[in-house]
Parts: structure tokens; sequence; C-alpha cells
């Protein structure tokens, strides 16, 4: 916080920094002994009629009267990372978005609308990077009418919590009535300490999802368009941890090489198998492969809840670099829902 040099706490934002990261503290809404004040952190998104409006790092929005502000200050737009490979949330987004491309898309100024029947919601939104090229509303109404067309529910993919993020969207989204349906997390880390955790003797590492693959995970029923998803992507491999003697295996995984970045998906492990370090397993053997192809970092997305793969992917290695979230837009008519994210 900021203190004068009189000793006292100093508000030194005003409403001609919305849109920057803040650092404010004010009266706490309800006092407990010893807690007289509150502090918060995030983009402040908007100042009106005295009110302040701060989107955290998670994609919450906090609400502060501007009579409670006891100190506030601008800070630096994203904290310094202390551990893991450096890395832009454009660069994450682009090779995100390659891991799970669309059968159909199409550009909307700089955004990408992305469509796969509905396969993921990763598949199915828009990627907003960069400027419409029209008014906000008239790209949202836009964005509407090309997903109805397909019959798919219109979603926008933004995100928070690092340099270059959306909270501005985020917070024009939720003024219009889109509502948040997932959030969950992208996290990165160094290639060589996952492919180090665990000998991968046993785990069939292959380029297509076979049956068996197929078989385990979570998705039942995948299509030929799902098919394409998992498929897709610059160097696309699958693990799958063989039971004996047949039947559905007991762990599987997904790896997409791009560059020097490795990204895991779908490792799912058979329920009555677990706490045996089969994901570590799996995650192992497919960063040995990126590690052949020159891949040397990581990256994974977890949803927020999920509290033993985040607890795995902790002990990895891996931390969040940002949060990201999908925004359904009001009375999307018709539309079929979506899988996770």
């Amino acid at each position: 916080m900021e203190i004068s040099a009189a000793g006292r706490f100093e508000v030194r934002i005003t409403a001609a920094d919305v849109g920057k990261r803040v650092s404010v503290r004010r009266l706490s809404d309800v006092e407990a002994p010893g807690e007289k004040f509150t502090d918060t952190v995030g983009v402040l998104t908007s100042w009106d009629n005295g009110v302040l409006l701060i989107t955290q790092r998670d994609g919450q929005s906090v609400r502060i009267p501007e009579s409670a502000l006891v100190a506030g200050k601008v800070v630096p737009a994203a904290p310094a990372r202390r551990r893991g490979p450096a890395a832009s949330y454009a660069e994450l987004a682009h090779v995100a978005s390659r891991a799970w491309r669309p059968v159909e898309s199409e550009r909307l100024g700089e955004w990408e609308l992305r469509a796969a029947d509905g396969f993921t919601r990763r598949a199915n939104s828009v990627l907003p990077l960069g400027d419409p090229g029209l008014p906000l509303d008239e790209a949202l109404a836009a964005v509407r009418r090309w997903y109805d067309e397909r019959g798919l529910p219109a979603y926008v993919q933004t995100a928070t919590g690092a340099e270059g993020t959306q909270e501005l969207l985020c917070a024009e989204l939720e003024r219009r009535g889109w509502v948040r349906e997932v959030t969950a997390e992208l996290w990165i880390g160094a290639l060589a300490p996952v492919a180090d955790r665990a000998e991968g003797t046993g785990v069939l590492v292959t380029r297509t999802a076979d049956e068996a693959w197929l078989a385990r995970y979570q998705r039942k029923g995948v299509s030929e368009v799902a098919l394409k998803v998992l498929g897709g992507g610059p160097s696309v491999w699958f693990a799958t941890v063989p039971r004996e003697g047949g039947g559905e295996p007991l762990a599987i995984g997904r790896c997409v090489v791009d560059g020097r970045w490795a990204g895991f998906a779908a490792v799912e492990v058979d329920p009555a198998e677990r706490r045996r370090g089969l994901a570590t397993v799996v995650m192992a053997a497919l960063a040995r492969r990126a590690l052949d192809e020159g891949a040397s970092a990581a990256w994974l997305q977890v949803e927020a809840d999920n509290e033993a793969a985040r607890a795995l992917y902790a002990g990895m290695g891996f931390s969040a670099h940002h949060a990201y979230h999908h925004y359904r837009a009001p009375e999307a008519f018709g539309a079929r829902p979506h899988g996770s994210a």
C-alpha cells in the first residue's frame, strides 16, 4: 500500500486507471478483532457511480465502494515468475488453441470463431485475441449468428491473471448478461523433470487413438468430428497403459508437441487403479517422446475444483500461469450443450 511521508495511507488511483492492475486496501465489510482492512489485487475494470470493480486473477470480481477505500496504487501488470519457463499469455493461447483444432473456423477481425460440432468448449468458442474490427455489441451479435447457424451455443473463451489477458472483456460480457460456465487454469512447467519422474515400461505410445484408448476416454461414443479434434495438432501422441488380459486400459494420456511446448491432456486412470502412480507413468512416457522432438517446456489445463490433479501437477513442478473462462451467450436458442472445458 502507499503510505505518505507522514505515515498515512493514500489512494493513488483514479478512474483514469481503468484497465490497469491495482492493489487496494479497503475497510472490511465485517470487522473482526485485529482485522480492520481487506486487501484486493487485480485489474480495475470499471469505476462508475462511486463503485470500483476489480477483477482478480481467478476471474472473480470484487465491488468496492469508493467511500471504503483506504489506500490504492497501480502495480506491475504481472508478477515475476519464480519458476518454470517464461511465456506470454498470447503465446500460450495460440499453442493451446492449436492443440484443440476445430474442424471449422472463421476470422472476425483478430478474433477466431471455432466450431467442432460441440466437442469441447475449447474447439467451439471464440478466441478473442485482439480487435474484432467492430464495436463490441456488433461483434457479439455476429458471434451469436455464426454459432446459431451451426446449432451451437455461442461461447467466448477469455483469460485473466496475466499480462495481456482479458479482464476488461470479461466485465463487458458480464454486463451484457453472458454467463461464465467454466473456469480452469493453464499451468506450465519444465518438460525434462516430467520425463524423469518414472520409467515408461509397459506404456504404448502411438500416433492414433485406438479402440482401447477410446474405451478409457471419459467421453463415450466419440464421433468422427471428435476424432479429428483429438488427432489434430502439430504433432500428436497417445499413451496407453494396457490391462493384463485385455479390457479397458489402466490409464491413458494425450500430448501435443508444438515447437518448444508439449501440451498434456486426457490423462485418465481407472478409478480402481488410482494412487499407483499411473498418471505419472503416462505423462513421463509422453514427455520423453516430446523431448525427442525438441520440446523443452510443458503446459496443461486443469479445472479449479480438481484438487487431486492440481496436487499431482504441482508435485511435478507445474504452476498456474493464468485462469481461463468460457462465457455463454444469454438465451442461446435451441443449441446443443457442450462437453467439458
